[in-house]
């Protein structure tokens, strides 16, 4: 079978799977690449009794960091089990990197699609559109609704200080593309007036769980036969803080007619997708929490992803990245900070 030019090692990968409780029977006889590339390469594996699980293993190109993220990914997924989070089920994690280079582990196949663009059959129909916000909702906030510390946890991130420790976080990690040739740090729009809104507003209190760090429609399978998620993906920025920030990362991919223009990803066709204060009201009843410090949190969601989406757009002025796709996330970025800046005027 294809090795996929190293990625994978089979007789000791075959002994591992054998070893390791993973549902089905028999060596693996069929391997199709799912997804792969510069972030994480993932692959659907057939054995012999037709069975078939997931195997996630870092980039080709690893990181200083690729190996710890795949253990966190592991971890959380294992710490969810029996929740009603929908998510894949957690088989098993190899921190052997003998096994295939690196570490990996494995999980179930999850019946479902990523939406990306336009939206397939019974998607694009309006009631299905319409129940895509509250789905994704629903989804998050059985996350939020997990207790940490039960689950095992606790030492999951770095929850003291958490609201205070966001702004400087992410002014420092914008200074620090200043190091790359050929950017100076100054293209994004008044970036210390939403950090002084931020920290001059920063609530007084918040309540510690666990966050996903990347919630958007990227990053969920939807049902193919019925409006609801079938599975968060991507766990590898999940980390410990305040679950409102999910919610507001999912508020910043959203779209409504009085946004700045510029708003770049939406799903086709878009209409009627419920409002964001509609997501909003729906996350407040299914979770019980104070929803009045919203607006700060939509505007840290803007702040941090911002800067994130920065750092492609500094990388390919230093000619490290592809100078397309560095343009597509700074205007992306662009557009999070003019959505930050309408937010604190309206405030």
């Amino acid at each position: 079978m294809d090795d996929f030019d190293g990625l994978l090692n089979w007789e000791p990968l075959q002994a591992w799977v054998s070893k390791n409780p993973i549902p089905g029977d028999g060596e693996v006889v069929a391997v199709e690449l799912l997804a792969g590339g510069s972030q994480n390469n993932v692959f659907k594996m057939t054995r012999e009794d037709r069975s078939a699980f997931v195997l996630r293993r870092p980039p080709r190109h690893l990181r200083k960091n690729s190996n710890s993220t795949m253990l966190r990914e592991a971890r959380v997924l294992q710490a969810l089990a029996g929740s009603d989070v929908p998510r894949p089920d957690f088989y098993a994690v190899c921190d052997d990197e003998s096994v295939i280079g690196t570490c990996f582990y494995t999980m179930s196949m999850i019946d479902g699609f990523v939406p990306q663009g336009q939206l397939p059959e019974r998607w694009a129909t309006d009631d299905f559109r319409h129940e895509l916000g509250y789905a994704m909702v629903d989804a998050v906030a059985k996350l939020g609704a997990i207790d940490y510390e039960k689950v095992g946890l606790s030492d999951f991130g770095k929850p003291d200080n958490w609201l205070g420790q966001q702004v400087p976080k992410w002014r420092q990690q914008l200074e620090g593309y200043r190091e790359l040739d050929g950017y100076d740090g100054s293209e994004l729009d008044r970036v210390d007036r939403v950090g002084d809104w931020l920290s001059a507003n920063q609530p007084e209190s918040c309540k510690i769980g666990i966050i996903h760090g990347d919630y958007q429609f990227a990053n969920v399978m939807l049902s193919h036969t019925e409006p609801k998620v079938a599975a968060i993906i991507d766990w590898e920025i999940s980390s410990l803080g305040d679950p409102l920030l999910d919610l507001a990362w999912l508020l910043t991919a959203w779209g409504e007619p009085h946004d700045p223009p510029g708003n770049l990803g939406q799903l086709s066709p878009w209409y009627p997708m419920p409002s964001r204060a509609d997501l909003i009201n729906r996350y407040g009843d299914l979770s019980g929490r104070d929803m009045s410090s919203m607006s700060w949190y939509f505007v840290l969601a803007c702040y941090k992803l911002g800067i994130l989406l920065e750092g492609t757009h500094a990388r390919a002025c230093a000619g490290q990245a592809d100078k397309s796709m560095g343009d597509i996330m700074h205007a992306v970025a662009t557009w999070r900070f003019a959505k930050a800046h309408q937010l604190i005027d309206e405030s």
